[in-house]
């Protein structure tokens, strides 16, 4: 199934307190490039997600946003109860100190023991951030799951569009293969008459190089190697888009080699009317490569 490089997903999930918001779109690049956007003092956040997105993704320029918002969030207090009891027994020192000193002291209340340093506080920050990773990335599966569908739907009008492009330099081809034996008859004449120009200074003409001079002949205004080359090349770009997986690279690869025959085709063609079909050719092979420029 063939995917397009760009696409788009956002989404929106809380846990732990907070709440947070996905932004993930993608645009088509060379490889895969990751560009993330993240908030800070969550530990180890940016390497887990750079290794999710790298397992579903392959190719595509890819940023993705996320925003934090922990307005509210309630910390929850938690005693810590060494400290506690060292503050208590400190206090029973205190007390009894003073009673030995007969100095009268008031005594403490539960919420000024409570605010004593190291009481009481909220959860450790290195337990708050793994608890809220993890809630984080529990979430960005479904995200991704979006994305990929995105970029699939994207694909499926994609791969229609090529294979109608494919069909154009079919049918280009086959005009082509009519045009050169249509010619025949006419570049057989033309093959005789510079037959007739180099036998008539053979007396001149070293034996090695006018059998290389009559080879060139031959081979200059034949297309069948090209016309040949062409149909093999059609027939991988079918086999491609019927391929799973990405295949972007190679379809941009094969638009190299297509290009290539049909300049040849053009330079060898000896009559305006295969011209007109090479040049034809040329612009539907562009037209595609820019396509496949798309493709995953």
């Amino acid at each position: 199934m063939v995917k397009s490089m760009t696409g788009f997903a956002a989404g929106r999930g809380e846990g732990c307190g907070a709440s947070w918001t996905w932004d993930l779109r993608s645009v088509n690049g060379r490889g895969l490039d990751l560009r993330l956007r993240l908030p800070d003092g969550i530990d180890g956040l940016e390497p887990a997600l750079r290794a999710e997105l790298g397992r579903r993704l392959h190719r595509g320029s890819v940023s993705l946003s996320l925003r934090l918002d922990r307005a509210g969030r309630a910390a929850p207090m938690q005693l810590n109860r060494p400290a506690l009891e060292a503050a208590l027994a400190a206090l029973a020192a205190i007390e009894q100190a003073a009673l030995d000193a007969d100095v009268s002291l008031s005594p403490a209340s539960a919420a000024e023991v409570l605010a004593l340093p190291g009481v009481a506080g909220a959860p450790a920050a290195e337990e708050d951030g793994a608890a809220l990773r993890s809630a984080i990335l529990a979430d960005v599966a479904p995200l991704l799951d979006a994305f990929d569908a995105a970029r699939a739907a994207e694909g499926a009008a994609l791969a229609a569009t090529l294979a109608a492009q494919i069909d154009r330099i079919a049918a280009l081809t086959a005009e082509a293969a009519a045009a050169a034996e249509a010619r025949r008859p006419e570049a057989a004449a033309a093959f005789e008459a510079a037959l007739a120009r180099v036998l008539g200074a053979a007396d001149a003409v070293d034996p090695a190089r006018l059998a290389q001079e009559l080879a060139l002949l031959a081979v200059k205004g034949d297309v069948t190697e090209e016309l040949d080359r062409l149909a093999a090349h059609i027939a991988a770009a079918r086999a491609l888009l019927a391929e799973a997986g990405p295949v972007g690279r190679r379809l941009d690869f094969l638009m190299q080699e297509f290009n290539r025959e049909a300049n040849t085709l053009c330079a060898k063609s000896g009559s305006a009317a295969l011209t007109r079909i090479g040049l034809d050719l040329k612009a539907a092979i562009e037209q595609m490569r820019e396509q496949v420029q798309n493709v995953e």
